[in-house]
């Protein structure tokens, strides 16, 4: 039988209480919890959240604080709004911050500036249902179901609110971000320090090779992939003590620990679970990102390319998915600046990230391209690829030798933006299905151009049994100078 830390009696009296607006609240303030139970009334939620022991005591007094029933603290729970706040400051709380600042807003807020939000959200939800008694909570989990809102994307919000003239709420967001990048910050360093503290002390860059070897690119087209190859370059293996695994001239070493950081940053909000658990089984070191606006975009490039461990590992991967054109991204913003696609290969450049030099930088493209006569004329986001402050090594340790653009390996989808309006929920077929081979015990020991060209042999079929409008097109463009295989060698 499942423990139940609080009596049902208690979550009657409580119920029976309260009025149907703090009841939305409440069931809003608990929607992370159970995700599951989104259109399950209160009662249903904290009987739910008891039998999973999420609910106790504590959670029960903060619920009532949110919502200033402090009666039905000293009444029911035998508490006082002073004892919740004493453990509300050492952080003891069960309702997300996020969902905190929510509520805080709707109490600010008069039912004419809740209808003038809706009516400014027309430009981003034409089909956002226009109810004269809806509530700002009500419209918030409107635009989370779009992907337009999220804990960590709060511009679209915030730019209505200055349509609005509320300064005010503006600053309560502002200040939100600010704890929240703090906070964030403070937890990836104690990761990160931690992580590098339990990893051996190994030289893994990639030597450099002669420098009298002139590349030569060669274009061939296959089943209708732009290949840019590199011809191969034998050189001898350049040691700093006792090599345990022998390394191959011909192929990349992967023997790192994790192999490299895997970056996924899902504008869309699909594949992110899929991408991040199957990278993860590859034994890499996952950073995962959710519905980024422009400028977050670059600065979580800036801050994965400064990444120290870089220097202790072997590769690294990059995962976009979000609309855009050919050329660009439009990650959350709805202004279709664009950024750059051909900018996000400079981050991890060996002039930006020297340590990455002669080591695997791969990257995979989820673009869903949105029609010209849809897009706004509007100048693309300007970056300085050789800004500084992206360098995380103050030398690269030897005189550079290796091209700029060597080593990267580039995959890129397009398919039209109608196929994600059709089904809103649904994955990429081509990131489903690099997934899949990725997961597969037998897969898994191709080559990544081998395993690049299964993946394009079932795009393509699955192309042939679409309506032209909904397939897929992939281009593929690489500078690999050896074999590389995304397993240890």
């Amino acid at each position: 039988m499942t423990r139940c830390q609080v009596p049902a009696v208690l979550i009657h009296q409580i119920e029976q209480e309260l009025d149907k607006e703090e009841e939305d609240i409440m069931v809003f303030l608990c929607r992370d919890l159970a995700p599951d139970l989104a259109t399950a009334n209160l009662r249903e939620l904290l009987v739910a959240l008891n039998e999973r022991e999420k609910l106790s005591f504590l959670g029960l007094s903060e619920l009532l604080y949110r919502v200033k029933r402090f009666d039905l603290l000293r009444r029911i729970l035998k508490t006082e709004k002073a004892a919740v706040e004493a453990n509300l400051d050492r952080s003891l709380r069960l309702v997300p911050d996020y969902r905190v600042l929510m509520v805080e807003i709707n109490e600010n807020l008069e039912r004419e500036e809740v209808s003038s939000l809706v009516f400014l959200l027309r430009d981003y939800a034409p089909r956002m249902k226009m109810a004269k008694d809806k509530s700002f909570l009500a419209l918030v989990i409107d635009l989370e179901k779009l992907n337009l809102v999220a804990p960590n994307q709060l511009d679209l919000i915030e730019n209505c609110f200055r349509n609005i003239h509320r300064i005010d709420l503006i600053r309560k967001i502002q200040k939100y971000k600010r704890e929240a990048l703090m906070s964030s910050v403070h937890s990836q360093t104690v990761y990160v320090n931690a992580l590098q503290a339990s990893l051996p002390n190994l030289s893994l860059t990639d030597p450099p090779y002669n420098s009298g070897i002139q590349t030569v690119n060669k274009e061939n087209p296959q089943n209708g992939q732009s290949l840019i190859l590199a011809e191969p370059v034998h050189m001898s293996i350049q040691e700093s003590g006792p090599v345990s695994h022998k390394v191959f001239d011909d192929q990349y070493r992967m023997q790192s620990q994790p192999l490299g950081v895997c970056l996924i940053i899902d504008c869309i909000g699909n594949d992110a679970d899929v991408l991040e658990g199957t990278f993860r089984d590859l034994g890499y070191d996952v950073h995962c990102y959710r519905y980024l606006n422009m400028n977050t975009m670059h600065q979580t490039l800036l801050e994965v390319a400064r990444l120290q461990k870089h220097r202790n590992c072997d590769s690294f991967i990059c995962i976009l998915v979000s609309r855009g054109s050919a050329q660009s991204i439009f990650c959350t913003d709805h202004t279709f600046s664009g950024f750059p696609l051909e900018q996000i290969k400079k981050y991890f450049m060996a002039d930006s990230c020297p340590a990455l030099l002669g080591k695997p930088k791969l990257f995979f493209i989820q673009s869903y391209i949105v029609p010209e006569n849809e897009q706004e004329c509007t100048s693309l986001l300007e970056v300085d690829g050789n800004d500084e402050k992206i360098i995380a090594n103050a030398k690269i340790p030897w005189k550079v030798t290796i091209p700029q653009v060597a080593d990267i390996f580039w995959s890129q989808c397009k398919v039209d933006v109608s196929t994600l309006e059709k089904s809103p929920s649904s994955s990429s077929y081509y990131l489903h299905c690099l997934a899949e081979l990725l997961h597969n015990p037998r897969k898994r020991k191709l080559s990544i151009l081998d395993i690049h060209t299964e993946l394009n042999n079932k795009v393509y079929e699955w192309n042939k049994t679409t309506d032209p409008s909904q397939q897929y097109s992939l281009l593929l463009q690489h500078t690999l100078r050896k074999k590389l295989f995304l397993s240890p060698t």
